[in-house]
């Protein structure tokens, strides 16, 4: 498939598009051999820790952007500020290809705070002359730990770190580019090392359609594609069984019926406040998507809507009314989780055409206890994907050729 593979410079800008990079599919896809960054840090064996201004950070030495070598851009995308790159780690395989999406995170407060003018000075009092050197040295000593301390701890836009290229300036208007200071202008790296086929046509640039796919259709064309095309969830698996990612556990119900666990979605550096987003996962596995949910499942679907929610208030101090909870359709994973996310943020599947609020979701229930079995639900599938071309399959097979018409006598 990759042979020939147009070189970056020959990429074009009209790779710009709003596909949804982000989905929750990013989430290791299931392919045992792919990792985000985070993940494979988590390997001690390629891990070291360096220490920066006094703060210890793990580096993954496997991961080096300098031994990334890009043969194609997969899609830039002008709207979130990011983009994808195909190519090779030279140091790992120049046979394997690596995916690379490089992301512009949002600015936080404390980056947009003055903190230079802020600095505390210490003040000695000096009672007896004699110990004037004594107490100048310690208030020496004083000021240069306050200082070191907003140094590495407060970083801002708005400090001597910044300088500002002028663009032009006119009357009361100036247009300047910032070279700001790194520690606060990070950019969000996820690496999919090896990448398959599969990644590499859902990160790039695709057309996308949107489908109505009736109750007939989801049991003559989607389930079926589903048992036969779903991807390995042993990474979901882990986490439910406590497995792997532990510690980014933020609320867990134990029960096997109505419980879920709360943590991270891998979009969110789990900091950005203002970039809150969050996933429910059930603890039951017969529930794949929507279509599967009845009545019977609204004390599940109520739990999470209240304790995840909860939890969310006691750990982030954001309330109910400032937050957007969710199911996709068609799911990027065919295991049910709900989304969390501040209503600030507007990260990619939020479009009507693709989430059911939650509320929704419970209030169709109580009307009707299998409203997702009879209903027609809307769903965007690119044009590479194997379910869009299942459905223009079973399209064709049932347009029929119009009967001739008799003649008349």
């Amino acid at each position: 498939m990759l042979e020939g593979v147009d070189p970056l410079k020959t990429a074009s800008v009209d790779n710009i598009s709003n596909n949804q990079n982000y989905d929750e599919s990013q989430r290791r896809q299931g392919q045992p051999a792919s990792a985000t960054l985070s993940n494979r840090a988590s390997d001690s064996s390629s891990v070291s820790i360096v220490v920066e201004d006094g703060v210890s950070r793990k580096t993954d030495s496997s991961y080096q952007l300098a031994n990334f070598e890009p043969v194609r851009i997969l899609n830039n995308n002008s709207t979130h500020k990011s983009v994808s790159l195909l190519g090779h780690f030279v140091n790992l395989s120049r046979e394997n290809y690596a995916i690379v999406v490089l992301e512009k995170t949002a600015f936080t407060e404390p980056q947009l705070r003055n903190h230079e003018r802020h600095q505390t000075c210490a003040v000695v009092t000096i009672a007896n002359p004699k110990d004037v050197a004594t107490n100048l040295s310690q208030a020496s000593e004083s000021v240069q730990s306050s200082a070191t301390g907003a140094a590495t701890v407060e970083r801002s836009f708005f400090s001597t770190t910044s300088q500002l290229r002028t663009e032009f300036v006119n009357d009361i208007y100036g247009n300047f580019l910032c070279v700001a200071d790194p520690e606060v202008n990070q950019i969000k790296v996820t690496i999919i090392y090896p990448a398959t086929e599969k990644h590499i046509i859902k990160f790039s640039t695709q057309k996308k359609y949107l489908l109505e796919e009736t109750a007939r259709d989801y049991q003559t064309v989607t389930l079926p594609h589903i048992q036969r095309e779903q991807l390995s969830l042993e990474w979901l698996y882990n986490i439910l069984e406590h497995r792997k990612e532990q510690d980014r556990i933020i609320f867990e119900d134990p029960s096997e019926e109505l419980g879920f666990i709360l943590l991270p979605d891998i979009k969110w550096d789990g900091k950005t406040l203002e970039q809150l987003y969050l996933l429910a996962l059930v603890r039951q596995r017969s529930i794949k998507s929507l279509r599967d949910l009845n009545d019977t499942h609204l004390p599940l679907l109520k739990n999470i809507q209240k304790r995840g929610i909860d939890a969310i208030k006691t750990r982030y101090g954001i309330g109910a009314d400032q937050l957007r909870v969710y199911i996709h359709y068609q799911p990027s994973f065919y295991h049910l989780h709900v989304h969390l996310t501040y209503l600030k943020h507007d990260p990619p599947g939020i479009q009507c055409e693709k989430s059911h609020l939650l509320t929704s979701v419970i209030g169709n229930l109580e009307l009707l206890p299998d409203y997702y079995q009879k209903a027609t639900l809307s769903c965007v599938l690119s044009e590479t994907d194997k379910l869009y071309k299942k459905f223009e399959a079973a399209r064709s097979e049932l347009i029929e050729p119009e009967p001739k018409r008799a003649k008349l006598e």
